[in-house]
Protein backbone atom coordinates (compact mmCIF):
# COMPACT_ATOMS: atom_id res chain seq x y z
CA UNK A 1 0.00 0.00 0.00
CA UNK A 2 1.29 3.69 -0.89
CA UNK A 3 2.55 6.05 1.79
CA UNK A 4 1.12 9.09 1.88
CA UNK A 5 2.45 11.72 3.03
CA UNK A 6 0.62 14.71 5.19
CA UNK A 7 0.39 17.82 3.02
CA UNK A 8 1.25 21.20 4.11
CA UNK A 9 -1.57 23.39 6.21
CA UNK A 10 -2.86 26.02 4.61
CA UNK A 11 -2.71 29.17 6.52
CA UNK A 12 -5.83 31.93 6.61
CA UNK A 13 -5.29 35.07 8.27
CA UNK A 14 -8.18 37.82 8.63
CA UNK A 15 -8.23 41.17 10.05
CA UNK A 16 -10.88 41.01 12.43
CA UNK A 17 -13.37 38.17 13.82
CA UNK A 18 -15.80 39.28 11.44
CA UNK A 19 -13.80 38.30 8.60
CA UNK A 20 -12.90 34.99 9.49
CA UNK A 21 -16.46 33.88 10.84
CA UNK A 22 -17.72 34.75 7.08
CA UNK A 23 -14.60 33.03 5.76
CA UNK A 24 -15.22 30.23 7.82
CA UNK A 25 -18.92 29.50 7.10
CA UNK A 26 -17.95 30.01 3.03
CA UNK A 27 -15.49 27.12 3.77
CA UNK A 28 -17.90 25.16 5.46
CA UNK A 29 -20.57 25.15 2.69
CA UNK A 30 -18.52 24.60 0.21
CA UNK A 31 -16.81 21.53 2.07
CA UNK A 32 -20.53 20.42 2.52
CA UNK A 33 -21.72 20.66 -0.83
CA UNK A 34 -18.73 18.68 -2.23
CA UNK A 35 -19.77 16.16 0.42
CA UNK A 36 -23.41 16.15 -0.36
CA UNK A 37 -22.75 15.53 -4.01
CA UNK A 38 -20.81 12.46 -3.75
CA UNK A 39 -22.31 10.55 -1.18
CA UNK A 40 -25.56 12.47 0.06
CA UNK A 41 -24.22 13.16 3.43
CA UNK A 42 -21.92 15.96 5.31
CA UNK A 43 -20.12 14.22 8.23
CA UNK A 44 -19.19 16.54 10.66
CA UNK A 45 -16.74 16.85 13.73
CA UNK A 46 -16.52 19.56 16.13
CA UNK A 47 -14.55 20.69 19.38
CA UNK A 48 -15.53 22.87 22.27
CA UNK A 49 -13.64 25.56 23.78
CA UNK A 50 -13.66 28.80 21.95
CA UNK A 51 -14.59 27.46 18.70
CA UNK A 52 -18.54 27.05 18.30
CA UNK A 53 -18.85 30.98 19.07
CA UNK A 54 -17.37 31.07 15.72
CA UNK A 55 -19.93 29.40 13.31
CA UNK A 56 -22.75 31.31 13.75
CA UNK A 57 -21.96 32.36 10.29
CA UNK A 58 -23.59 29.77 9.64
CA UNK A 59 -26.99 30.48 10.94
CA UNK A 60 -29.37 31.56 8.29
CA UNK A 61 -27.13 31.02 5.41
CA UNK A 62 -27.90 30.13 2.21
CA UNK A 63 -26.91 26.66 0.79
CA UNK A 64 -26.98 24.91 4.31
CA UNK A 65 -27.95 21.81 4.26
CA UNK A 66 -28.78 21.00 7.90
CA UNK A 67 -31.01 17.89 6.72
CA UNK A 68 -27.44 16.10 5.61
CA UNK A 69 -25.42 17.19 8.19
CA UNK A 70 -24.26 13.90 10.79
CA UNK A 71 -22.65 15.95 13.30
CA UNK A 72 -20.00 14.16 16.15
CA UNK A 73 -17.80 15.70 19.02
CA UNK A 74 -14.30 15.95 18.61
CA UNK A 75 -13.95 15.93 21.88
CA UNK A 76 -16.60 15.78 24.95
CA UNK A 77 -16.24 16.04 28.37
CA UNK A 78 -18.20 13.56 30.60
CA UNK A 79 -20.75 15.93 32.34
CA UNK A 80 -24.34 15.90 31.79
CA UNK A 81 -25.35 17.07 28.44
CA UNK A 82 -26.69 20.40 29.25
CA UNK A 83 -24.19 21.02 31.87
CA UNK A 84 -21.90 24.58 31.34
CA UNK A 85 -18.65 21.80 30.52
CA UNK A 86 -20.68 20.29 27.96
CA UNK A 87 -18.96 20.47 24.23
CA UNK A 88 -22.50 19.73 22.94
CA UNK A 89 -24.14 22.32 25.04
CA UNK A 90 -22.25 25.36 23.55
CA UNK A 91 -22.79 23.99 19.95
CA UNK A 92 -26.34 23.23 20.93
CA UNK A 93 -26.22 27.31 22.42
CA UNK A 94 -24.26 28.60 19.95
CA UNK A 95 -25.11 27.29 16.73
CA UNK A 96 -27.40 24.30 16.59
CA UNK A 97 -30.85 25.66 18.73
CA UNK A 98 -31.37 28.18 16.05
CA UNK A 99 -31.21 25.81 12.93
CA UNK A 100 -33.12 23.41 11.66
CA UNK A 101 -30.73 20.31 12.43
CA UNK A 102 -32.71 17.23 13.33
CA UNK A 103 -31.69 16.49 16.49
CA UNK A 104 -30.90 12.49 15.81
CA UNK A 105 -28.18 13.83 13.43
CA UNK A 106 -26.24 14.95 16.20
CA UNK A 107 -24.29 12.43 17.91
CA UNK A 108 -24.15 12.91 21.75
CA UNK A 109 -21.98 10.95 24.97
CA UNK A 110 -24.37 8.57 26.37
CA UNK A 111 -23.72 9.79 29.74
CA UNK A 112 -25.49 7.55 31.41
CA UNK A 113 -22.07 5.32 31.10
CA UNK A 114 -19.88 7.81 33.06
CA UNK A 115 -18.96 5.21 35.96
CA UNK A 116 -17.09 3.54 33.22
CA UNK A 117 -14.70 5.37 30.30
CA UNK A 118 -14.45 2.32 28.72
CA UNK A 119 -17.54 1.36 27.89
CA UNK A 120 -18.50 5.17 27.70
CA UNK A 121 -16.16 5.83 24.90
CA UNK A 122 -16.86 2.49 23.41
CA UNK A 123 -20.15 3.18 22.86
CA UNK A 124 -19.38 6.52 20.81
CA UNK A 125 -16.72 4.87 18.92
CA UNK A 126 -19.89 2.48 17.96
CA UNK A 127 -21.72 5.60 16.71
CA UNK A 128 -19.13 6.42 14.47
CA UNK A 129 -18.83 2.57 13.24
CA UNK A 130 -22.61 2.68 12.78
CA UNK A 131 -22.03 6.08 10.56
CA UNK A 132 -19.04 5.33 8.60
CA UNK A 133 -19.11 1.32 8.29
CA UNK A 134 -20.08 1.25 4.83
CA UNK A 135 -17.75 3.78 3.55
CA UNK A 136 -15.18 2.29 1.36
CA UNK A 137 -14.59 -0.29 4.14
CA UNK A 138 -11.86 2.31 5.17
CA UNK A 139 -9.53 1.10 8.59
CA UNK A 140 -10.89 4.76 9.95
CA UNK A 141 -13.53 6.86 9.25
CA UNK A 142 -12.80 9.59 6.97
CA UNK A 143 -15.22 13.06 8.11
CA UNK A 144 -15.56 15.20 4.95
CA UNK A 145 -14.68 17.76 8.01
CA UNK A 146 -13.31 18.26 11.55
CA UNK A 147 -13.06 21.50 13.17
CA UNK A 148 -10.81 22.37 16.22
CA UNK A 149 -9.31 24.72 18.07
CA UNK A 150 -5.88 25.00 19.77
CA UNK A 151 -5.13 25.80 23.70
CA UNK A 152 -2.60 27.84 25.03
CA UNK A 153 0.00 24.90 25.41
CA UNK A 154 -1.40 23.63 22.09
CA UNK A 155 -3.40 20.83 22.78
CA UNK A 156 -6.49 20.19 20.48
CA UNK A 157 -9.45 18.29 20.79
CA UNK A 158 -8.62 16.61 24.45
CA UNK A 159 -5.00 15.59 23.09
CA UNK A 160 -2.24 17.37 25.59
CA UNK A 161 0.99 17.49 25.29
CA UNK A 162 3.50 14.50 26.74
CA UNK A 163 0.18 12.47 27.03
CA UNK A 164 0.03 8.56 26.14
CA UNK A 165 -2.77 9.14 24.60
CA UNK A 166 -1.06 11.01 21.59
CA UNK A 167 0.75 7.84 20.33
CA UNK A 168 -3.04 6.07 20.25
CA UNK A 169 -2.83 4.40 17.12
CA UNK A 170 -6.15 1.67 16.63
CA UNK A 171 -8.61 3.16 18.64
CA UNK A 172 -11.38 5.69 16.89
CA UNK A 173 -12.60 7.25 20.20
CA UNK A 174 -10.29 7.10 23.58
CA UNK A 175 -10.69 8.54 26.78
CA UNK A 176 -8.70 10.32 28.95
CA UNK A 177 -9.28 10.72 32.98
CA UNK A 178 -6.10 12.87 34.03
CA UNK A 179 -6.79 16.34 31.44
CA UNK A 180 -4.91 19.13 32.85
CA UNK A 181 -8.03 20.97 32.30
CA UNK A 182 -11.00 20.31 34.37
CA UNK A 183 -12.87 18.38 33.95
CA UNK A 184 -10.49 15.59 33.79
CA UNK A 185 -12.50 13.11 32.27
CA UNK A 186 -12.97 13.54 29.03
CA UNK A 187 -13.36 11.70 25.60
CA UNK A 188 -11.20 12.50 22.02
CA UNK A 189 -11.11 11.13 18.51
CA UNK A 190 -7.83 9.83 18.51
CA UNK A 191 -5.21 11.05 15.93
CA UNK A 192 -5.75 8.29 13.51
CA UNK A 193 -9.03 9.36 12.81
CA UNK A 194 -8.06 13.29 12.64
CA UNK A 195 -5.70 12.35 9.97
CA UNK A 196 -7.79 10.34 8.09
CA UNK A 197 -10.36 13.87 7.57
CA UNK A 198 -10.55 14.97 4.15
CA UNK A 199 -10.32 18.53 5.86
CA UNK A 200 -9.41 19.91 9.24
CA UNK A 201 -10.14 23.71 10.20
CA UNK A 202 -8.64 25.08 12.77
CA UNK A 203 -9.85 28.44 14.73
CA UNK A 204 -7.53 30.54 16.53
CA UNK A 205 -8.16 33.95 17.55
CA UNK A 206 -6.45 36.92 19.49
CA UNK A 207 -2.75 37.57 20.48
CA UNK A 208 -2.78 35.10 23.31
CA UNK A 209 -2.26 32.45 20.93
CA UNK A 210 0.33 34.16 19.24
CA UNK A 211 3.09 32.34 21.03
CA UNK A 212 1.58 28.89 20.79
CA UNK A 213 0.72 29.62 16.92
CA UNK A 214 4.41 30.69 16.15
CA UNK A 215 5.35 27.12 17.71
CA UNK A 216 2.47 25.00 15.75
CA UNK A 217 3.63 26.22 12.65
CA UNK A 218 7.26 27.45 12.89
CA UNK A 219 8.30 24.57 14.36
CA UNK A 220 6.55 21.61 13.96
CA UNK A 221 9.18 19.33 15.47
CA UNK A 222 8.29 20.31 18.68
CA UNK A 223 5.67 17.80 18.53
CA UNK A 224 2.66 20.11 19.93
CA UNK A 225 -0.44 18.48 19.63
CA UNK A 226 -1.86 20.93 17.15
CA UNK A 227 1.31 20.12 14.97
CA UNK A 228 0.55 16.90 14.36
CA UNK A 229 -2.55 17.11 12.71
CA UNK A 230 -1.31 16.44 9.31
CA UNK A 231 -4.31 14.82 7.39
CA UNK A 232 -3.08 12.22 4.99
CA UNK A 233 -3.00 13.06 1.14
CA UNK A 234 -6.02 13.87 0.01
CA UNK A 235 -6.45 15.43 3.34
CA UNK A 236 -5.61 18.97 3.82
CA UNK A 237 -5.23 21.66 7.27
CA UNK A 238 -6.46 24.47 7.09
CA UNK A 239 -5.91 27.66 9.90
CA UNK A 240 -8.34 30.47 10.34
CA UNK A 241 -6.83 32.64 12.27
CA UNK A 242 -6.97 36.76 12.79
CA UNK A 243 -3.79 38.91 12.36
CA UNK A 244 -3.38 39.15 16.19
CA UNK A 245 -3.13 35.33 16.34
CA UNK A 246 -0.96 34.97 13.59
CA UNK A 247 1.52 37.91 14.38
CA UNK A 248 4.49 36.22 15.64
CA UNK A 249 3.75 33.51 12.30
CA UNK A 250 6.54 33.22 9.94
CA UNK A 251 4.82 30.88 7.96
CA UNK A 252 3.44 32.15 4.86
CA UNK A 253 -0.17 33.12 4.21
CA UNK A 254 -2.48 31.82 1.58
CA UNK A 255 -5.03 34.51 0.06
CA UNK A 256 -8.60 33.16 0.22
Amino acid sequence: MPHHAPSAPILYSFSNPEELVDALSHFIVKAQKEAVEKRGKFTVAISGGSLPQFLNGLIGKPGVKWDKWQVFYADERVVPLDHPDSNHKLCMDKLFSKVPIPPDNIHTIDYSLKDDLEDLSDAYEKELIHEFANKDSARFPIFDLILLGVGPDGHTASLFPNHPLLSEEDRWVAYIEDSPKEPPERITLTYPVINHASRVAFVATGAGKADTLKTVLDEPEAGLPASRVRPITPGQVFWFVDDAAASKVEYPRTKM
